[in-house]
């Protein structure tokens, strides 16, 4: 038999523990749901959040869930949610253990997954001195020679950006789609040379800082720090499967105000949305969501 509560959180990132948090202090009755693999895992610091500046990621989940453990009716679940289904009035959420809950109100924070680019010997930099973020990391790597991975006018796009932080930057595509003329132009203009020769490999120091990039040419370019270009896509199809919206990006689409999705009853908040991918806008989002959801809850009861 399915267990009931109010809500069911689906991600127990920044956002989903954001808006546990606040149900929590609403009395709501919350299942919270999280599988242990938060986007930024591979980082070593949390940038851009005010009172955590340089915080490990781990240590703020950690933190987030010892202030969560007061609310008595959120309950925690180390589980996969596998689907969701409208049940009448409420969604029945079905888990990969077998277990089942009845929600009348779903929030989706499953989050993104980056596409890191496939280039030997990048595991063991990235979130080190392998990035996809510029607002992120960054400002850890002004003023040092850049390499900028992706194709196209997208990676000449970064490259144009990271002049920001850097005075040293060179695009890498690889060997990919080449970029447009008028692009080419504006990298020239701002001393950014394209290196078009595909990639061998990434050379890295014992602290894992990146050292040099090895073409298959031969030749090694010593750069400092690599940001790329290559995208995401979404951490969970379940917003697909329910139907929900989704912008030209594959964002999830969502209310500006009360974060609610196309599909009536399930609120995203976080990454999914692919607004502003940073962790503070995720605490923020997930606030914003619980809520409205709160509200939503209220009007249904005649209390609101």
């Amino acid at each position: 038999m399915a267990k009931v509560c109010d809500v069911a959180i689906v991600g127990g990132g920044a956002a989903g523990l954001s808006a546990a948090i606040l149900l929590g202090r609403c009395r709501r009755h919350v299942a919270l749901f999280d599988t242990g693999a938060p986007r930024n895992q591979a980082s070593r610091a949390v940038h851009g959040l005010l009172g955590h500046e340089g915080r490990a990621p781990s240590e703020l989940l950690a933190i987030a869930r010892i202030e969560l453990a007061r609310y008595e009716t959120v309950t925690p679940h180390s589980d996969l949610v596998t689907a969701i289904n409208r049940s009448g009035s409420a969604f029945l959420v079905t888990c990969e253990s077998g277990s089942t809950f009845s929600a009348r109100k779903v929030l989706l924070t499953t989050g993104l997954i980056d596409d890191v680019p496939c280039l030997e010997g990048i595991e063991r930099l990235y979130g080190r001195s392998v990035h996809h973020c510029p607002y992120c990391d960054g400002f850890e790597h002004r003023d040092q020679p850049l390499a900028i991975y992706g194709s196209g006018d997208k990676g000449a796009g970064l490259a144009l950006m990271m002049k920001q932080w850097s005075s040293d930057v060179l695009l890498f595509t690889d060997g990919q789609a080449p970029v447009s003329a008028d692009m080419a132009e504006r990298l020239e203009q701002q001393s950014i040379e394209i290196c078009s020769e595909q990639i061998a490999r990434l050379e890295g120091t014992e602290d894992s800082a990146l050292k040099g990039i090895h073409l298959k040419s031969g030749r090694v370019i010593e750069r400092s720090a690599m940001f790329f270009s290559t995208g995401s896509h979404q951490g969970s199809n379940l917003s697909e499967t329910l139907g929900c919206r989704r912008d030209d990006k594959g964002g999830i689409v969502t209310d500006p105000v009360t974060e609610e999705s196309s599909v009536p009853g399930i609120y995203v908040a976080g990454d999914a949305s692919r607004d502003l991918l940073l962790v503070a806008v995720a605490i923020a989002e997930g606030a914003k969501a619980g809520v409205a959801i709160n509200r939503a809850l209220l009007r249904e009861d005649g209390l609101g």
